[in-house]
């Protein structure tokens, strides 16, 4: 039996960075270490403060998901509120405009990740690099539909227009036209350059049958990953769970494609050594979170034609992020069609108090599920804990099973193989040591 052997390994390229250590058996990887070594400390932060001002500082956890964070916290005070007793019922004006802008930021997340990351490391891997400047096309793309975010958030990032009760902006429709043409850009660049079909014809696409029609950046990236052997790699628990109901999927895990209700009262956080990330399980299981869960919890007919015949493979997980764009596209155009600006855009008075409250509120972000928990005593936070996707996907896992992203990597041949497989999970170290 040949000797172990570790290498450590520090990874760039993602929102922040990580350290893996390796340990190598027989040539091939036996077991990865998750090291993310920076700590800032937002929950402690919060502690003392007014409700509110977690709509302030939260979305400072992360710098490309920091709407998601901010949803997730007047979602808490809403929740907090309600149980109790306060009644708050959001407009569907309300509702649509922070569903659009959730939209968008997730949009923006997901190009960046396929233009900035998970392209260029795929040819670097391959070792078969273009002259294509992906660093401008996702420049372009997230500049567009970020535009039409900052529309109704009034800025981007780090805005805080969603409060109790609604949103701050009072939206003409001067301005929703103004949002409509930059939709219609962005579909008109995902047409062109990602998918070189049109957004109609390629939401029609259910099956992988019908891959050969998609062409541009993402008909190359599966060309690419499918010609090289990658659709068998980067396998893990084959478990996925969602917690926020949203247009991509309703709450729920899907374990061997039978989808059944959660809770969140069983989700578990826990230390782990030699990182300043903490675990989460659900009823001491591990399961993934992101685009590929959405699509397997959602029975996206697509994803699972993906996954009946790859599962949870390295593949599969790449497609269904990038899946993601197109669904993402069309609903944000239909929001605009349908959004009815005589409506209230907030149903609460802005100095509403409740003095003493417990609350909870997840969103769908882009790496997955966000789950934000405050306790409110006597006006003040006297306790906020922020769950991650991250957390989720990169956790070192238990004394029973290897962490989702761990469990991918082991049984690779080369640390390039596996830091690739890492990367496809949309790594955040922002998130996961806030």
């Amino acid at each position: 039996m040949k000797k172990k052997i570790h290498i450590k390994q520090l990874i760039e390229k993602i929102e922040g960075e990580a350290e893996l250590d390796f340990t190598f058996k027989d040539g091939l990887i036996e077991d990865v270490k998750i090291n993310f070594g920076f700590y800032r400390g937002i929950e402690e932060i919060l502690r003392g403060k007014a409700p509110r001002d977690a709509l302030v500082i939260t979305p400072r956890v992360c710098g490309i998901c920091n709407h998601a964070h901010l949803l997730s916290a007047v979602r808490a005070i809403e929740d907090g509120y309600t149980k109790a007793g306060l009644h708050i019922v959001l407009s569907n004006k309300a509702n649509d405009i922070r569903e659009f802008t959730l939209s968008c930021e997730l949009i923006q997340n997901h190009i960046k990740w396929l233009y900035m990351t998970i392209l260029p490391q795929l040819e670097a891997y391959v070792e078969q690099k273009s002259e294509e400047n992906y660093a401008i096309k996702a420049t372009y793309l997230s500049s567009v539909i970020t535009k039409a975010l900052a529309i109704f958030a009034g800025q981007w990032p780090h805005s805080s227009y969603a409060v109790p009760g609604g949103v701050t902006c009072d939206p003409t429709h001067l301005d929703v036209m103004q949002a409509q043409s930059l939709v219609n850009e962005s579909i008109k660049f995902f047409e062109q350059v990602v998918t070189g079909v049109s957004l109609e014809d390629y939401l029609c696409i259910d099956s992988i049958s019908q891959l050969h029609k998609i062409e541009g950046d993402f008909g190359q990236l599966l060309h690419l990953m499918g010609s090289h052997e990658m659709a068998q790699m980067g396998r893990s628990h084959d478990r996925f769970i969602v917690f926020g109901d949203c247009m991509l999927s309703r709450s729920g895990k899907s374990i061997v494609t039978n989808v059944s209700s959660i809770d969140t009262r069983y989700v578990k956080e826990s230390i782990q050594h030699g990182t300043v990330a903490k675990a989460v399980t659900y009823k001491e299981k591990l399961y993934e979170v992101g685009p590929l869960a959405r699509g397997m919890v959602a029975k996206t007919p697509i994803v699972k034609s993906f996954h009946k015949r790859y599962k949870d493979s390295l593949l599969t997980r790449v497609f269904a992020r990038i899946h993601e764009v197109a669904q993402l596209l069309d609903y944000s155009k239909r929001l605009l069609q349908n959004l009815v600006l005589d409506e209230p855009s907030c149903t609460l008075s802005h100095d509403t108090q409740v003095g003493d409250f417990q609350g909870t509120g997840v969103v769908e972000a882009a790496r997955g599920s966000l789950i934000h928990e405050t306790i409110v005593k006597e006006g003040c936070i006297s306790k906020y804990e922020i769950i991650t996707p991250t957390q989720w996907n990169l956790s070192h896992g238990t004394e029973e099973e290897q962490g989702i992203a761990i469990e991918a990597m082991v049984g690779s041949k080369s640390i390039e193989e596996a830091t690739f497989i890492f990367r496809a999970f949309d790594v955040c170290s922002v998130c996961t040591a806030q």
